[in-house]
């Protein structure tokens, strides 16, 4: 199993809407950058995700898993990128932000903080069970 990271603008899908797709799940699209759909086509059934409110917010919310592996993107006309459908697994009972995580000097060499602007990105099992803790999960 791998773990992710993947962000969203709260004003365009939100944790609440997340959770509200249910155990179907909602598709993850609208990825256009290639080193962010290279890792969407890298995820497999059950890898874990935190999900990530980006914008004023910058917080990781909860965590999803990959329930469908990945797929064309139906919103993209090039046919060049892909998708996947994530479920809501929980959200975390302390939401983590970026400000905090970025004080750790332990996350210094994590993807979040060194490349800040990729949206979909691996996050390596040291700093998933270091967000877990600090997350209360």
């Amino acid at each position: 199993m791998k773990y992710w990271l993947l962000k969203t603008e709260p004003e365009e899908w939100s944790w609440q809407q997340q959770v509200t797709s249910g155990s179907k799940g909602a598709e993850w699209n609208g990825v256009r950058n290639f080193q962010a759909s290279n890792n969407l086509k890298k995820m497999k059934i059950a890898d874990k995700c935190f999900f990530y409110h980006t914008g004023k917010q910058k917080k990781i919310i909860g965590i999803v898993k990959i329930i469908k592996e990945h797929f064309l993107d139906k919103t993209d006309k090039t046919y060049k990128f892909s998708s996947v459908t994530v479920r809501a697994l929980y959200p975390l009972k302390r939401e983590v932000s970026l400000q905090e995580i970025k004080k750790n000097k332990d996350f210094r060499d994590f993807s979040l903080v060194k490349q800040s602007r990729l949206s979909v990105m691996e996050v390596d099992l040291k700093y998933w069970k270091k967000i877990c803790k600090m997350g209360r999960v």
